[in-house]
């Protein structure tokens, strides 16, 4: 346990070599939740599950998958500035951050128990079983982010969060790649027990997640002065309403999000329907789509480091732009393509994009955004990706069956190309965005004025 010191009459535990690794061990372990159920394979087999009840090919498993989705993420999108101040303001983030774990990890697991030979449970059609046990093991995982990630500002220094954020990151691509072995080992293995790696995902989740969280430490409440007897609603809505008025005040930001709010949410279709369409237009099987994400995963990584060198030496915007013709690209291609070698291609491609755009654009934000103002705006970025990530899946589905006429492989193509246009205006609007100048935020935190035009 770390030595508590007084400052100012209040109490502050200052971060331990331990306890940074018990962070990045909490990376390392929800990313099994993530690149199993999220987005490999349960995805496949919830779509299973519905077809069996609407034989329809497919089209209403795929369009469901979206719906769950987009429900999940309005839940989290309402709930998530009320967990933002609890957070920020709570002394006891360990047992929220136990809670909303424990969810994730409990309904991940009730996942094993789903039958594709038994069609109804208590006369619920079991697909309904897996769309509810989805939906709240999904609102356990993303409630529990903001807790999690409210760890950073305590364990790092303004010189070390980058590194130490960063370090968290590369921890969640091996734990991932972990995984997809683990899952891969048990489809190879035991093909017989399809719901056998959600299982393991729970398993591997909750055997990293106690070590990680006995190592976090919670920090003594604070609460500025004119909070103080509020209620961690209003706490959580008015800082939204302050953030919205100080947005204005910096020049590019307003139009910048509205970019990012329309990649972030195709990038969030496409990995969450990637499974889903590689099965049904590419024709791949379950290990196949293992592999394809261990392809995906390891392409992200020299994506993010190779494009960030690059927006240091051609600026952010110009570099951001690049990510999302590449983008544009990769999806023409899976739109286009009907041969198997064609998907493993844009699986490259799409894991190059995938890192590189979601860096360079946390990075072209920050440049916007003064010192004192980073943790304030960076929770609004945060909230802008929980309600980008609601609109996407929903188009996805609804496209699918408004063009289910046509057949499951082309329902999913028109599905994919309504996602291929979210992009497109995304980038059409970017290019309006002014590159950030270095300095020009201590202007706009000293003067509420905003000079010159976007």
């Amino acid at each position: 346990m770390a030595d508590v010191m007084s400052t100012g009459g209040s109490q502050v535990i200052p971060p331990t070599k331990r306890e940074r690794l018990a962070w990045y061990l909490y990376d390392f372990a929800n990313t099994s939740f993530t690149v199993l159920i999220i987005t490999a394979l349960f995805p496949l087999y919830f779509e299973d599950l519905a077809t069996l009840v609407f034989m329809d090919g497919g089209v209403m498993g795929g369009a469901l998958w979206g719906y769950a989705t987009s429900i999940t993420m309005i839940i989290v999108a309402i709930s998530a500035p009320i967990l933002g101040a609890i957070a920020d303001y709570s002394g006891s983030k360990k047992k929220f951050l136990i809670f909303y774990t424990a969810l994730c990890i409990t309904f991940n697991a009730f996942m094993f128990f789903l039958r594709d030979d038994l069609p109804q449970f208590l006369g619920i059609d079991m697909w309904m079983w897996a769309f509810i046990l989805f939906v709240i093991a999904n609102i356990g995982f993303q409630g529990g982010l903001p807790f999690y990630n409210a760890w950073l500002p305590e364990i790092s220094t303004e010189e070390t969060i980058g590194k130490i954020g960063g370090i968290g990151y590369a921890a969640g691509y091996v734990g991932a790649m972990l995984t997809i072995i683990i899952a891969l080992v048990s489809y190879i293995m035991l093909p017989a027990y399809p719901t056998l790696p959600f299982l393991f995902s729970a398993l591997f989740f909750l055997i990293f997640a106690i070590p990680s969280i006995k190592g976090l430490q919670n920090r003594p409440a604070t609460k500025l002065p004119h909070e103080e007897g509020m209620s961690y609603v209003k706490i959580g809505f008015g800082r939204i309403r302050q953030t919205l008025r100080d947005v204005r005040k910096y020049q590019g930001v307003p139009l910048f999000l509205v970019s990012y709010f329309l990649f972030a949410d195709a990038i969030n279709t496409v990995i969450s329907y990637a499974s889903i369409y590689g099965q049904n237009v590419y024709a791949f099987d379950t290990g196949s789509i293992l592999i394809f994400f261990a392809v995906t995963q390891l392409a992200a990584i020299p994506g993010a480091f190779i494009f960030g060198y690059i927006a240091d030496r051609i600026g952010t915007k110009i570099t951001l732009m690049i990510t999302l013709l590449i983008w544009v690209m990769t999806l023409s291609v899976a739109y286009l393509g009907s041969e198997p070698i064609v998907f493993w291609i844009v699986g490259m491609f799409a894991g190059v994009g995938m890192g590189s755009s979601q860096s360079t654009a946390r990075s072209m934000y920050g440049q916007y955004i003064p010192e004192e103002k980073k943790s304030e705006m960076y929770g609004f970025y945060a909230l802008t990706g929980k309600v980008a990530a609601i609109l996407g899946p929903f188009v996805y589905g609804t496209v699918l069956v408004a063009a289910g006429g046509l057949g499951i492989v082309e329902a999913h193509r028109m599905a994919m190309l309504s996602i291929l246009l979210f992009f497109v205006v995304a980038l059409l609007i970017l290019v309006k965005v002014r590159q950030p100048v270095k300095g020009e935020t201590k202007i706009y935190l000293e003067d509420d004025s905003v000079p010159g035009n976007i």
